[in-house]
């Protein structure tokens, strides 16, 4: 049997006296797209955000691709092959659509601001590889007619594919997609989710989201993990998650 890209096991995280995580755990295989949903104060993204290195768990661990996260520093995260896209869209909004990709892959790019400073030899060379790859990046995520448009200038449906294509731009094997249909109308979403799916099988990737969208996650995930204070209340098929009694006590406040 396989290990698991992904290993969450028995996660517990404490702000003062709430708990954020209770002893969270579920596996999550190389290929697979998992949804992460709950009601708001779940705890959502308290797991992103251990995910990413940005919170520590107090008891528990993350395993990824056979290696413990807990002493991994936050900018070592994308070297090992995570990639996360946020809620609310961290671009820098005076440079073009190309531009932001490209940052995606300085996170990972073998020259250093040192030797980038002094166009050492070998960087110039890295650069034109970095803008090739994000123009590549651009058209897989439809975005190559605006890539020298700022992205002030574009609509909050196309930021957003900007922001999942600067995410991919550090080759991550992994891929965090917080809240990545907030904001969209019915056709962008439509949209989005046969994105996500286009991703997963051209680049080889494996999907955690975590989503308020239901029909979203219920369509496009192969795998749905339910969190309510804390605790994961169902771990399943779509199918499964989506008649469990619990979760549907969660969303409803009845069993009914």
């Amino acid at each position: 049997m396989m290990e698991p890209l992904l290993s969450v096991r028995d996660v517990t995280v404490r702000f003062g006296g709430i708990v954020a995580l209770d002893g969270v755990g579920f596996d999550v295989s190389a290929g697979q797209i998992c949804g992460l949903i709950g009601p708001n104060g779940a705890g959502k993204t308290t797991l992103f955000n251990c995910l990413s290195r940005l919170y520590r768990y107090e008891r528990g661990d993350i395993v990824f691709a056979g290696r413990s996260l807990g002493t991994v520093p936050k900018h070592r995260i994308a070297e090992l092959g995570i990639g996360r896209t946020f809620q609310n869209l961290a671009l820098f909004r005076s440079l073009t659509v190309l531009e932001n990709i490209m940052l995606g892959s300085h996170a990972v790019s073998r020259g250093g601001f040192v030797s980038g400073m002094f166009r050492l030899p070998g960087i110039a060379r890295e650069e034109a590889r970095i803008r090739d790859r994000a123009r590549e990046l651009a058209t897989l995520v439809d975005l190559e007619s605006v890539a020298g448009v700022r992205v002030a200038d574009l609509p909050f449906g196309t930021q957003k594919r900007v922001e999942l294509a600067r995410a991919l731009a550090s080759d991550p094997k992994l891929l965090l997609l917080d809240e990545p249909a907030a904001g969209l109308n019915h056709e962008e979403v439509e949209t989005l989710m046969a994105l996500i799916r286009r991703l997963r099988d051209t680049l080889h990737l494996t999907v955690l989201l975590v989503e308020h969208h239901m029909s979203l996650v219920m369509r496009v995930s192969d795998q749905v993990v339910a969190l309510d204070f804390g605790r994961k209340i169902a771990d399943g098929t779509p199918d499964v998650v989506r008649g469990n009694p619990e979760v549907i006590r969660a969303y409803l406040g009845t069993a009914a």
